[in-house]
């Protein structure tokens, strides 16, 4: 395992679990360096996204250890995974579909705020002053992704907009609650390549501008190769390589796994291929 250049934001050591009988995850690990970027490869089956619900607090680990910012995060829910300065999406995007587009941002920083419940039934003037703040916070996170989630697009559902758009407004969502890392489900899956190569390109950007961590779990080997500065291969969830792109993609445990043949065989490229 090559090390990692920073004092990681995130370690996830060990990481087993089980569906019924079956063992989806068996010590998994994946180091992530704060701003960094790390990928998550595997074929489907693999174990990828109960990694990432375990991580989020949606599924409980039998053994292992996540640790988030130098504390661990077993047994905590989801909404206080998200309190502790974690976000996610997901492979098939969950929005609010009768919502409008600067509501669905509005409601994610509800986790940040104070009024609560009380500010809600009697607004006082404590609650109008955060609403305004949650309200310039939306804006501002939605113009992060220029033209297409500003302007008269504000108030329209967010059912009307085109599935590339629905994927920024998700990540929108997520950005809302000022996370320190973002975990990105297939952010560009169903994408066109002029699509794709947008949302790698703002991917960049949440790390550089953001300063976001991100770790993502990702098919298309040319978004991992340019967001990515280190790639964590899962096999019949178990972690078989983890490193550098160029190390990884040439890890003849990652060709045997993706390519199905015996290592040692010819390969055309020496390069990972999805």
């Amino acid at each position: 395992m090559s090390p990692v250049s920073e004092d990681p934001i995130l370690e996830v050591e060990g990481l087993c679990t089980f569906y019924g009988s079956s063992q989806a995850l068996f010590d998994a690990s994946l180091v992530a360096p704060r701003t960094g970027g790390v990928a998550i490869l595997g074929l489907n089956g693999a174990g990828k996204t109960t990694f990432f619900n375990m991580i989020s607090g949606m599924v409980t680990p039998t053994a292992g250890d996540i640790i988030f910012e130098g504390e661990s995060l077993l047994g905590l829910d989801p909404s206080q995974v998200t309190e502790r300065g974690i976000a996610r999406t997901f492979q098939n995007v969950r929005l609010f579909a009768n919502m409008t587009i600067l509501e669905n941002v509005m409601v994610a920083q509800h986790c940040r705020t104070d009024q609560r419940v009380f500010g809600a039934l009697f607004q006082p003037r404590a609650f109008k002053s955060e609403e305004d703040a949650i309200r310039n916070y939306g804006e501002e996170v939605l113009s992060f992704f220029g033209s297409r989630l500003v302007g008269y697009r504000l108030d329209q559902p967010a059912s009307v907009l085109s599935y590339a758009n629905r994927r920024r407004l998700e990540i929108a969502r997520a950005m809302a609650t000022r996370p320190r890392l973002l975990l990105l489900d297939e952010p560009v899956a169903g994408m066109n390549p002029r699509e794709s190569a947008e949302l790698t390109e703002l991917i960049g950007r949440l790390r550089s501008e953001w300063g976001f961590t991100i770790v993502m779990i990702e098919h298309d080997m040319s978004v991992v190769r340019d967001v990515s500065d280190r790639v964590v291969v899962l096999d019949h969830g178990e972690t078989i390589a983890q490193g550098p792109y160029s190390h990884v993609a040439n890890d003849p445990k990652v060709i045997e796994a993706y390519l199905g043949r015996p290592v040692g065989s010819e390969q055309t490229d020496g390069e990972v291929r999805s």
